[in-house]
């Protein structure tokens, strides 16, 4: 039998009342919403590319060695610097490290045509060039994100001579393995038919797709929450941060989407060593620079097993792994990988 208690009822109504009459107080007040928190300068600009560097304290700069991170073509780079207590960039100054970023920008229309061969060989190459040149080093250090990750292990096979370090955090290597729920659904697309149709790919198509692998977590049960952070003026603002980024989805460039889906997510060719970039075969063996894989253990996008895979296929005898337990995004933003995660990363390199 349900008792219904009509003061409890009316006590629950009035502060659900109160925090939809303060919520609406708040989203009024939020302001702008900033993208990036960590100050920088932009030092190359080359078509939408735009190379930063980050400011930090010269005395908190012990390693030498420029680190340059490289995202994802797939969403923004600011996730890495989302705001200024849950910042993996600031993590990785505070820890020593001198640090770069490639931003992407937003493919459009002039953009179709380009390559794996132009992103990798290219732009990556040339900022690398930059950074040795800036510092007088023969070798910088690198780490990759997401696909941004992948980049940088085809990079680093095919220039090896130009990377001292490779970091790879949530990097797909294995893209065939049981639990990879993006591989099993993009499997039988005509990728061929989809790219000469649509010609660049859109970043909200993208993003629709991710949304629907964990539809109730990302499509409903988040919003459902809100309410409950109304009333909170700092915590409805992150709420805002994380659904800007969410839906702030650049195109991708029609050629390099062909390339990536049909070699990487159809035909596994990266673990296989026959994926040909430009002239060059990307081989894994190549790889003999000390590597730090990180990798989430609630990952959806890139199951553990799809990254920890890259130990069996790299030449390095000094190849180390860390998982947190957390997921894809979680290893950026979560107080708890920001205890952890950046100082590990930090403390990894300046020992080598």
């Amino acid at each position: 039998m349900i008792t219904i208690n009509p003061e409890e009822m009316l006590n629950e109504a009035t502060s659900f009342n109160k925090k939809i009459t303060e919520g609406f107080s708040n989203l009024a007040d939020v302001g702008e919403i900033g993208s990036g928190v960590t100050p920088h300068e932009t030092i190359y600009e080359e078509d939408k590319l735009k190379l930063y560097h980050y400011k930090s304290d010269s005395s908190l700069t012990t390693n030498s060695v420029p680190l340059l991170i490289v995202y994802a073509l797939v969403n923004r780079p600011y996730m890495a610097d989302i705001q200024e207590n849950r910042s993996t960039i600031k993590g990785l100054m505070d820890n020593g490290q001198d640090v770069y970023l490639i931003d992407w920008g937003y493919a459009d229309d002039a953009d179709q045509y380009l390559t794996m061969d132009d992103y990798i060989n290219g732009y990556i190459d040339r900022c690398v060039d930059i950074l040795r040149e800036r510092h007088n080093v023969e070798k910088i250090n690198l780490l990759g994100i997401c696909q941004g990750g992948t980049f940088s292990l085809c990079y680093s096979s095919m220039h090896p001579e130009k990377v001292r370090n490779l970091v790879t955090m949530v990097t797909p290597v294995d893209f065939h393995t049981p639990d990879n729920m993006l591989s099993h659904w993009v499997q039988n697309i005509d990728i061929d038919l989809l790219v000469d149709t649509q010609g660049n790919i859109s970043g909200d198509l993208l993003n629709g797709t991710f949304l629907n692998m964990k539809p109730y977590e990302l499509m409903g049960k988040k919003y459902l929450g809100v309410i409950d952070i109304l009333d909170n003026p700092d915590a409805l603002k992150n709420f805002m941060r994380m659904e800007q980024w969410i839906f702030d989805s650049p195109d991708q460039a029609a050629e390099t989407f062909r390339q990536f889906i049909k070699d990487f997510y159809q035909d596994n060719k990266l673990i296989k060593g026959e994926v040909v970039i430009g002239n060059k075969t990307v081989d894994l063996t190549n790889l003999t620079m000390p590597i730090l894989n990180i990798y989430g253990e609630l990952d959806h996008l890139v199951p553990p097993a799809a990254s920890t895979a890259l130990q069996a296929y790299v030449g390095s005898d000094d190849y180390n792994e860390i998982s947190f337990p957390g997921g894809h995004i979680g290893i950026y933003v979560s107080g708890k990988a920001q205890k952890t995660i950046p100082p590990e990363i930090g403390s990894w390199l300046n020992l080598r």
